[in-house]
């Protein structure tokens, strides 16, 4: 009975040993499969999610920086037009200034 106990241990030791070195090779063709992946990509270009979502908030800052300088802009040219209005009203007429002597 002591023999078959060790046998069965044996055993099993074998098998958990196989099935660490299958877990091994599944993470080593993993790796393998991913770096040929990623190199694959690379060549072709491709643009990873992350770059992609980096630019997409540059262009979302860029075009609030946009609006704010066109309120901005529009606010200059209404206070401009109510300054030239106020210029104008000062201002004499052509025909209202007396000639130089």
């Amino acid at each position: 009975m002591s023999e078959r106990t060790r046998l069965f241990d044996d055993l099993a030791g074998v098998a958990g040993g196989a099935v660490s070195a299958l877990l091994g090779l599944r993470d080593e063709a993993e790796a393998l499969a991913r770096a040929r992946i990623d190199e694959a990509l690379r060549r072709l270009e491709v643009v990873r999610r992350d770059e992609i979502e980096a630019l997409a908030e540059l262009a979302a800052n860029a075009r609030a920086g946009q609006e704010q300088a066109e309120h901005e802009l529009a606010a200059l040219r209404t206070r401009l037009a109510a300054l030239e209005a106020r210029v104008a009203r000062l201002e004499p007429a052509a025909d209202e200034v007396p000639p130089e002597l």
